[in-house]
Formats: structure tokens, sequence, C-alpha cells
């Protein structure tokens, strides 16, 4: 669901199957590799699902940040 009443997403498992795949073959790339540590920032939204799935399915640690967290909040998440 979006912040706006009544607005959503759709997303059948085949489409998020295929944008994780997508996503994990990217941040393999980008030299993401098993046991590596990944920060997601991103508002929630089927992307960042996707980004989630991608991490766990390449075997790197990920966490999760929205942009809620202060500055000093967010910087001891990140080194955590």
């Amino acid at each position: 669901e979006k912040d706006e009443p009544g607005e959503e997403v759709r997303v059948t498992y085949r489409e998020l199957l295929e944008l994780t795949c997508r996503l994990g073959n990217i941040l393999k790339r980008q030299g993401v590799k098993r046991g590596d540590r990944v920060t997601i920032y991103m508002p929630p939204c089927p992307l960042a699902v996707a980004s989630m799935l991608a991490c766990a399915r390449i075997g790197a640690v990920h966490t999760v940040v929205f942009a809620g967290f202060s500055a000093e909040s967010l910087a001891d998440r990140i080194r955590d």
C-alpha cells in the first residue's frame, strides 16, 4: 500500500522472483558476495522487499533503515 489511501501496487510471486534475481545479479556485479553487509535505505515498497530478498539469496547480511531515523541513529545502525 502506498501513502495515499486506496493506492496500492500488486506484485505476483513470479514478478517478485524475477525482480529479486535481477537485483541479486546487480549486487554481485557490484562485488557484493556471501557474508558482506548491505544497508538498504529505501521507502517501504516492492523494490525494497526484493532488495532484502536479493541480499538473502546471495548470502549477504542486510539491514534496513528508513528516512525517519536521525542522522546519529542512522549512522549507529549502519555501523552495527
